[in-house]
C-alpha cells in the first residue's frame, strides 16, 4: 500500500520528469528552427580601383587578408581600374558601391547632375600628383612651351581632365595645343619616341611605368600643376548614393577596416606590397615599394594631416578646389564642400594617421 508520503514523492518526481521533458521539447523545437534559418549574410561591396594592381594600394589588400572588412560584416570585392577619373561614372551609374577615384572628377559630375551623386568620404591622395611629363632634353620648359606642341593622355586621365583649368591658371592658350588619346600601358612609349612632346599623369604613375620599360628618372622632367595654383585634393573612397541612403553603417565599417589597413601599411610597407603581389605576382616588387613610398611623401603627406588626420579634409581648401574647377572649365553650378566629401562615415579624427613616416 502506498502511504500518503510516498504519494507526494511520486506526485513531485512526475512533476520535474514533467518540466524536464517539456523543457527539451521546447529546446528541441528552436534549435531546429534555427537549424532552418541561413547565417546572418555579410553584406557585400563591390570596389573599383583607380589603376591596375600597384604598391600603394596595398592598404586594401592588408585590410582584406587580416580580416577587418569580415570583422566589420563586409564582403569586399576589389577590381581593378582604368584611371581615376573612370572610377567616379562607375559609382554613379551603379555599376560599384565605391570606388577610389579623383574628387576632382566628382566635382565635375556634381556641378553637372547633383541629384543622386556620389560622395567622397576618405581622401587619401591630399596633395596634386597632376603633371604634364615630358623627355629631360625637351625645349619644353615652361607651359607657354605647350603651345603648338601634341599632348598624349589616356581618356579617363585625371590630369587630362584637369588640363583646361591649368591652362587658365597656367595662362596659356588651349586651343593650338593637341589632344591625343591613347592606351595606358603605351603612355612613357609614346612620349620617349618622340610620338608626342608630352603626356598627361600622376607624377609617380608615369615615374614608375616609365622605369619598367628602362627609363630612368634623369631622362624625364614635369610640370606639375600644383605649381601653377591647383592646390588640389586628389584620389579618395567614393560612395554611391545608394549605399549612403540604405547602409551607412556599412561605410563606416568599411572605413574602420581600411584606416586599419592603412595604420598596417605604414607600420610594414613590405608586407602591403606583398598583399598587392599576392593579386598580382608579375609585379616588380622592389620598384612598387619603392612607388609606395614615393606616394607617401609625395601625394599623402599634406601638411594638414597633422591636424585633421588622413582621410579628412580642410573644407575651406575643399571650397577653393571647387572654385577654381568651376571657374576654369565653365561648370554649370557650384557644388558646396559638403557635397564632395561628407566626414560623417570617418573614424574618429583621433584614429587617423597623422603621421606617415
Amino acid at each position: 500500500m502506498t502511504t500518503q508520503n510516498q504519494t507526494g514523492t511520486l506526485q513531485m518526481t512526475f512533476g520535474k520528469l514533467t518540466r524536464r521533458l517539456a523543457l527539451g521539447l521546447a529546446l528541441g523545437m528552436a534549435s531546429s528552427a534555427f537549424a532552418g534559418l541561413p547565417a546572418l549574410a555579410e553584406t557585400k561591396i563591390k570596389m573599383v580601383l583607380n589603376w591596375k594592381y600597384q604598391g600603394p594600394q596595398g592598404m586594401f589588400f592588408l585590410a582584406q587578408d587580416r580580416g577587418y572588412f569580415k570583422a566589420e560584416g563586409l564582403d569586399v570585392t576589389f577590381d581593378q581600374g582604368n584611371g581615376s577619373g573612370a572610377a567616379v561614372p562607375l559609382v554613379a551609374n551603379g555599376t560599384y558601391d565605391m570606388g577610389f577615384g579623383d574628387v576632382n572628377a566628382l566635382i565635375e559630375l556634381v556641378a553637372k547632375k547633383p541629384e543622386g551623386a556620389p560622395v567622397a568620404v576618405y581622401i587619401m591622395f591630399n596633395q596634386p600628383p597632376f603633371t604634364i611629363a615630358v623627355k629631360a632634353d625637351s625645349p619644353i620648359k615652361t607651359p607657354k612651351d605647350l603651345e603648338g606642341k601634341t599632348l598624349g593622355g589616356a581618356a579617363n586621365d585625371g590630369a587630362l581632365k584637369l588640363f583646361p583649368a591649368f591652362c587658365k591658371l597656367a595662362k596659356i592658350d588651349c586651343s593650338n595645343i593637341k589632344i591625343t588619346n591613347m592606351q595606358p600601358n603605351l603612355r612613357e612609349q609614346m612620349l620617349m619616341q618622340g610620338q608626342v612632346d608630352g603626356v598627361f599623369g600622376y607624377v609617380n604613375t608615369i615615374r614608375f611605368s616609365a622605369k619598367l620599360i628602362g627609363v630612368d628618372d634623369d631622362k624625364l622632367r614635369y610640370i606639375n600643376f600644383g605649381d601653377y595654383g591647383m592646390d588640389l585634393y586628389s584620389n579618395g573612397i567614393i560612395v554611391s548614393a545608394d549605399l549612403v541612403k540604405n547602409n551607412p553603417e556599412a561605410i563606416k565599417g568599411f572605413l574602420r577596416a581600411l584606416n586599419k589597413g592603412m595604420i598596417d601599411a605604414l607600420k610594414d610597407p613590405d608586407a602591403a606590397v606583398a598583399a598587392v603581389a599576392k593579386r598580382e605576382p608579375l609585379i616588380k616588387v622592389p620598384l612598387e615599394k619603392e612607388r609606395f613610398d614615393a606616394t607617401l611623401k609625395a601625394e599623402m603627406n599634406h601638411p594638414e594631416i597633422a591636424k585633421i588626420g588622413l582621410g579628412n579634409v580642410d573644407p575651406v581648401r575643399l571650397q577653393q578646389s571647387i572654385d577654381i574647377l568651376v571657374d576654369a572649365n565653365k561648370l554649370p553650378s557650384t557644388p558646396k564642400a559638403s557635397q564632395i566629401f561628407d566626414p560623417a562615415f570617418l573614424p574618429p579624427v583621433a584614429d587617423l594617421p597623422k603621421k606617415l613616416f
